[in-house]
């Protein structure tokens, strides 16, 4: 009982026990899943973990918000990337301050339809991802080069010391967020704004202000995703950021960040992240169809968020 208390209080334990449960089950299933195996799984978590570090601030803004453009921001950008790089080093130059600007006017308007139109935030990052899906249309027509940056190909593929570059990128990433939200005044007032943005703004909170911080923050790391996914997959193509798209919600709920808001954890959305992968794995392991894998992906992430939502994902009075 001690035990079960104490995961409740760090909700982030039960991704990490789920983690070493799936590790376990593939170490059985089949002797070649060992260190090495692992390291990969974690490699593609971190693509996952830094889409859903952004992600996790939206969700923690409370209101019911939600980034959907996410998916839409990451492909723009591989293709925005691609083009303007032309798979050179001093090309990434002009192309990494085109992808900050694709993630921050996308977090503009986001937050802009969601703070200021009060438009529910679900409809306005679809309304967004429509608009950056037409702009990928344009953008793929003018790529004609599949040659990745040097520079970026090592931080995305490369390891040091037998980790991978991106692991310890998204180790950062999720130490930085989990200082900003537990040792920062903007992260004390994301999750009072969370809890209840009423009484946030009759505190003094600057409510609007949080949670467009949040909308950017969900967009820029999407951006940076796109590039580096870039890097990774050795170059741009539709769709590219389609399995973001609940995955990253996911992996922020699975993680132990509450979907009613005001709560976050970072650490549990690196966990989540690394969850959601290994049960990929794991089907794709066990010989499972591609078709399969979606549908057991999709009702998955349906029962958590409707478990999230309905008892156990609920904040106290």
């Amino acid at each position: 009982m001690r035990v079960l208390a104490w995961m409740r209080e760090h909700r982030w334990s039960f991704a990490a026990a789920g983690v070493s449960l799936l590790w376990l089950l593939l170490s059985v299933i089949t002797s070649h899943f060992d260190l090495n195996s692992l390291s990969g799984v974690a490699t593609s978590a971190s693509f996952l973990a830094i889409v859903a570090v952004g992600q996790m601030f939206v969700i923690a803004s409370g209101g019911s918000n939600i980034d959907l453009s996410i998916p839409s921001v990451i492909t723009l950008s591989a293709f925005v990337t691609m083009i303007l790089s032309q798979g050179t080093n001093a090309g990434l130059l002009l192309a990494l301050p085109a992808v900050l600007a694709i993630g921050l006017a996308t977090g503009a308007a986001n937050a802009f339809l969601v703070v200021k139109l009060r438009i529910p935030a679900i409809i306005a990052t679809l309304a967004i991802g429509y608009v950056l899906d037409s702009a990928t249309l344009i953008a793929n027509r003018e790529l004609e080069v599949f040659t990745v940056s040097s520079v970026l190909r090592a931080i995305s593929s490369s390891k040091v010391a037998g980790i991978p570059t991106i692991l310890i990128l998204a180790a950062v990433l999720i130490a930085l967020a989990a200082a900003i939200i537990r040792g920062t005044s903007y992260g004390r007032t994301l999750i009072a704004v969370g809890q209840n943005a009423t009484a946030a703004h009759l505190a003094g909170a600057r409510v609007g202000r949080t949670i467009t911080v949040a909308f950017l923050v969900s967009s820029v790391l999407g951006a940076l995703g796109g590039a580096l996914l870039s890097a990774h997959a050795g170059g741009a193509f539709l769709q590219m950021g389609e399995p973001y798209l609940l995955q990253s919600v996911g992996a922020v709920v699975v993680g132990g960040t509450l979907i009613a808001g005001g709560s976050a954890t970072a650490l549990g959305t690196f966990f989540g992240s690394l969850f959601l992968v290994l049960i990929v794995t794991t089907m794709q392991i066990s010989g499972w169809s591609p078709g399969m894998q979606d549908v057991v992906q999709g009702t998955m992430i349906i029962a958590i968020l409707a478990v999230a939502g309905n008892g156990l994902g609920r904040r106290p009075a």
